[in-house]
Order: structure tokens, then sequence, then C-alpha cells
């Protein structure tokens, strides 16, 4: 693999908030952020933050302490454009070709800026996150740059265990495709030009490896996770019983990749335990009635900001039954708050079995059942597990995982 001179400096290129630019912030902390580059971008008290309405509350999120002095590429102004016209063109708000059509947009711009700002003239390592990076990488590699992949997910291979999942439970009904081949095409491009990809689990890394992409360019570096682990010490009774029961959260898509066919066998298997399901997110299936009608089965919908911190500190326990994660950051939000977490093995390298949370072998409702099973049965080990639960957090600090990243980059 090509390697980079110690202490080159970073371009970090994202679509989006993801992770809330904490990648770019630990480098920038570091004085080896070079420029971020990203679609929109907006500075306490910009015009665009004071735009009406629900455009000028997200536009508002697109900025990170931390970033205050930082360069950023941003086109904020295009970006508003381009979103304005295709509501104009009543372009749908999701599905592959909307996706695909942006992941497009903001590799030409992201390219124009890179070229006419004169970023790339100090040959930095230039890092762009899966899907939306293959054009950014294909310029950078041509101007003597290292060129480093964020790969996300497990990519096709992950499609292909959805795909088979979404089929063995019709009576969820599903709101589910496969990308398009040209998709995966230009995905396969983004990896050969990549000289080195970072994947985020090992469960990622044996991913792409089955789909393909040559191990020697993977490398391994978990996500990382900025927020403390909270003081507040949590209490769990002797006994769970119908007046106090286990409170089970789960917060996420409720969708078939994060195993929720699996909990809701669960929740059949528990009906009679004292325990209650608490599912909070944005959801694609269709529940079957007797799961709607069990009062132990609490669906709380999408989750604001601000109220995501509740269910996180009312609940005992959090589970992630997915099928197919790169790195569950739930996981880490949920030990900040102290909470054991039932895990399944598939979603990142986080939970240590009977430490800090349950690894389950099997993602189905049996699984699930026996991991809950467990907990009710031995509430006494609760609170060592949470204690084990914020304690782990710390292993994921963006310092750390920044030095990881650096590392595994392959600077001499």
């Amino acid at each position: 693999m090509k390697d980079a001179p110690a202490d080159t400096p970073w371009v970090v290129c994202q679509l989006g908030a993801r992770e809330h630019y904490v990648l770019a912030r630990a480098l920038h902390e570091r004085g080896r952020l070079s420029a971020l580059v990203t679609d929109i971008w907006s500075r306490p008290g910009s015009i665009a933050a004071r735009l009406p309405g629900g455009i000028g509350r997200r536009v508002g999120e697109r900025y990170a302490e931390g970033l205050d002095d930082a360069r950023v590429e941003d086109i904020t102004t295009a970006a508003l454009i381009y979103e304005a016209r295709q509501r104009i063109a009543r372009a749908p708000l999701m599905g592959w070709p909307t996706i695909m059509r942006r992941n497009a947009w903001f590799q030409r711009r992201a390219v124009a800026r890179l070229t006419q700002s004169g970023v790339l003239r100090a040959k930095p390592v230039v890092f762009a996150y899966s899907y939306a990076a293959r054009d950014i990488l294909r310029v950078a590699k041509e101007a003597g740059c290292l060129t480093v992949l964020g790969q996300i997910d497990p990519a096709i291979t992950e499609e292909d265990i959805v795909a088979a999942a979404t089929a063995a439970h019709p009576e969820l009904q599903a709101d589910w495709q496969r990308a398009p081949e040209s998709y995966w095409s230009a995905w396969r491009q983004e990896c050969a030009v990549a000289d080195c990809i970072i994947v985020n689990s090992s469960w990622a890394r044996d991913g792409l490896v089955a789909a393909g992409v040559a191990a020697d360019k993977l490398r391994v570096v978990p996500l990382a996770y900025d927020g403390a682990a909270r003081d507040a010490s949590r209490t769990y009774p002797a006994l769970f019983d119908a007046a106090r029961p286990l409170r089970l959260l789960f917060l996420g898509s409720l969708i078939v990749r994060k195993g929720i066919a699996a909990l809701i066998a669960a929740t059949r298997l528990l009906r009679d335990a004292p325990v209650e399901f608490h599912l909070v997110g944005q959801t694609d299936i269709a529940f079957p009635d007797d799961v709607v009608a069990n009062p132990r089965v609490i669906r709380h919908g999408p989750a604001s900001r601000g109220t995501v911190n509740a269910h996180y500190a009312q609940a005992d326990a959090f589970i992630l039954p997915s099928l197919s994660d790169g790195f569950g950051l739930t996981m880490l939000e949920a030990m900040a708050f102290g909470l054991p977490v039932i895990a399944s093995r598939h979603c990142g390298d986080v939970v240590s079995d009977g430490v800090d949370g349950i690894l389950l072998d099997d993602v189905s409702g049996a699984g699930i059942a026996a991991a809950v099973t467990r907990l009710l049965a031995e509430p006494a080990r609760l609170p060592a597990m949470s204690r084990a639960a914020r304690e782990r957090v710390a292993a994921f600090r963006p310092s750390t995982i920044c030095d990881e990243l650096i590392e595994a980059a392959g600077e001499r």
C-alpha cells in the first residue's frame, strides 16, 4: 500500500453531517486537517442558519464546535438550490435514483472545489466516504495524494443478507429494494482507486473480502464516539415482576436489516415474562396484529434529538440484533448511559459478553429470548454490567480513534 510522509495534512470529504464531523474535528485538534469539504455548512449567525422553517433548522445543524477556525470548503448555496430544484421537480425524497443523483452531484461539486481551491497542491491524504467518493479519489490520486476510502458498511454482502431475510419474512411487507447494478459498479471503482480502505468492524472487513475486495487494502478502525459517559448511577430492582418489568430499548430504524423480525419473534416468546419492549424509530414494515395488541410492546415512533436521551435514561438495557451493520454507534450511545447491551456479532466489536452486555450467538427470536431471560434471572449482575458499559465508552474517544486511523492509513 502507498504510504504518506508523517505529519501529512488531511482533507476530509463528506456529504451530510455523518458522525457529526467527528473525524474532521479530531484531525483539526491535532493540527492535521487541511480542509473539510462538505455540502452544507452553517456557522452560527450565518444567513443560511436564519432561513425560515424546517430548512433553517436543518441547515443550522450543519455545524460543529471545534471547527470554528478550520478551513471548510462548502457548497451551501449550490446545495440549497439543488434541493429546491428537486422539490420543484417533485423528485422522490428517497429511493435509489435520488440517492445516486445526489452522490454524483456532490462528487462533481467537491472535485471542482478541490481543484479550484488549490488544496491538493500540498498532496494531502484525501479521505472520502463510500458511495460518494469515486470521482473525488480519482482527482486526488491524479494529484499525487494518498487516497483513503471510509467504507461505511459491508456493501453488497450486506445487501445479499437483507435480501434473503426480506424474502424469508413476506408478512412484514418490508419496503426494501436492491440497489441498481450501476451503484455497485461505481462502488467497485471506488475500492479500486483507493490506496487504503478503512472499515469500521471485522464484520465489515469480512463482508468486503467476500465481495472480492483485496484484503491487503483493508484496515479496521472503529467509529469514534465523543459523548461523555453519564454520571448518574442506574438502579435495578432485586427482582423484575409485572409491576416493575425489565425495560428493553431498541432505538433505530425498525427494518429487516436491524433484526426486527427476530425481535418480533422474541416478543411472542416472552409475552408472559416481566419485560417491556420499547421500540423507538421510523419503520418500513407492517407490524403483525398480535404484536400491535401486546401491551408489553410499546412503539414510540421516531425520536427527535431532544427526546433520545430520555429514552436511554428510562431503559434498563439496550438491544441491537442487527443482521448486518458496519458499526452500530447506538451501542456506544446506550453504554454512555450505563445500559448493558444485547447485540448481534454483526454490528461492530463493542460488547464483551457477560461483562457489559450479551452477544447473540444467532439473531433469532429464541436467541434474543434466551439473552433477555439471562438478565431477568440475574438482576444482581446488572449494576456491574452498567458500570462496565460506561467504562467501555472510553476506548472509542475521538483522539484514540484518530490515532488509529492515521496509523492505519499508512503514514511512515
